[in-house]
């Protein structure tokens, strides 16, 4: 139950329309079960993020299902990790489906009027190259059907970086930064040492042989010198993005 379903509950109840024993039993209601999955729909409360779902591995029918219900309890509906053609078939399923494809995300948002967080600003998603787009832009997506406003800084990585340096103010007026780079990965550690902002740093799969599939630019993070930088797994756009969120909430 949503935070906004609890107070009209609480309302109606103060109105009399409810009694305090249905009040309860709406409280104690288990999240919905389907035979194939569990959604979290106190996740929200729980932990400030909504419950998301891992399209890969699940079949278009299953994923429908989920952000049906999900949709249903007043929540945001996001499945991650979306192919091309899963979803066209969940988006024959169920009307109204958005797909980013570059970000390989589906997304069913919430009525225009829900409750959006009290954030500290926008949060920066900046990208190495055109290759690390996919995973830049699951972030950014997901951050936005959170509620966050974004700033995109796309093809700013170190092999030109006068191109990074012509974005310096607007990195700076961001309150948090998701930087996304394969190869060497090296661009989250340079954009630490200009910008006083916490730096999530995303290494992806992208890259020549010995970049060994993104571990080259995970080891790099990992061991990087400039501080504030925090490091998720190889390709985790999503991880990145609930961090992100979670530093940009206000109070």
């Amino acid at each position: 139950m949503t935070r906004t379903q609890i107070l009209s509950m609480l309302e109606a109840l103060g109105r009399g329309e409810l009694t305090a024993a249905q009040a309860a039993d709406a409280l104690e209601a288990p999240s919905p079960r389907l035979d194939f999955a569990h959604l979290d729909l106190e996740r929200p409360r729980r932990t400030g993020l909504p419950e998301v779902v891992f399209g890969q591995g699940k079949s278009a029918e299953q994923i429908a299902a989920l952000l049906a219900r999900l949709h249903a309890a007043g929540q945001v509906a996001i499945a991650t990790r979306v192919e091309e053609g899963k979803a066209t078939a969940v988006r024959a399923a169920l009307p109204g489906v958005q797909h980013l494809g570059v970000a390989r995300v589906l997304l069913l948002p919430t009525p225009d009027g829900s409750p959006r967080p009290a954030v500290r600003g926008a949060v920066g998603v900046v990208c190495a190259g055109t290759s690390d787009l996919p995973v830049a832009e699951e972030a950014a997506v997901v951050l936005e059907a959170f509620g966050h406003p974004v700033e995109r800084v796309r093809d700013v990585g170190v092999a030109g970086i006068h191109r990074l340096l012509g974005h310096l103010e607007v990195l700076r007026a961001c309150s948090v930064l998701v930087v996304v780079a394969g190869m060497e990965g090296a661009l989250p550690s340079v954009v630490a040492g200009l910008v006083g902002r916490p730096v999530i740093a995303v290494p992806t799969s992208v890259g020549y042989g010995a970049s060994f599939g993104g571990i080259a630019a995970l080891l790099g993070m990992l061991n990087s010198c400039a501080p504030g930088i925090s490091v998720v797994n190889i390709d985790n756009g999503f991880g990145a993005a609930c961090q992100a969120a979670l530093i940009n909430l206000a109070g």
